[in-house]
């Protein structure tokens, strides 16, 4: 089993930043694939970006060049530093890990307004 605990969601303007954490505890395989997701009311949960615990990356389109994921594989964490926020990034932010026989795990959410 695993549990994923994300942190550092909030308000922020338009143009503004935000770091998005991801704490992973329970049976962590260095094979897992770890990253973000996220959903609005009446959309499906869409990729913001994942990463290997080789550091490869793979990034939603809409968030390419603003978005920067990372982890530190030593304490079973990812991060998401989210740049030139605009309103369309309002969602909620889901922490995903993939194990690498392909189970899916996911985290409570965190909600992330860009408004001014």
């Amino acid at each position: 089993q695993v549990q994923l605990v994300e942190s550092g969601g909030g308000l922020v303007q338009p143009g503004g930043s935000l770091r998005l954490s991801c704490a992973a505890s329970g049976t962590i395989f260095s094979g897992d694939t770890m990253g973000w997701y996220r959903q609005t009311p009446g959309k499906q949960r869409e990729l913001v970006a994942t990463i290997t615990s080789g550091s490869s990356t793979n990034y939603g389109d809409s968030v390419k060049g603003r978005f920067t994921i990372s982890r530190d594989n030593a304490k079973n964490t990812v991060h998401l530093q989210m740049n030139s926020l605009k309103p369309e990034d309002t969602a909620v932010y889901y922490c995903n890990l993939v194990t690498w026989y392909g189970s899916p795990y996911w985290g409570q959410g965190t909600q992330v307004t860009v408004s001014s």
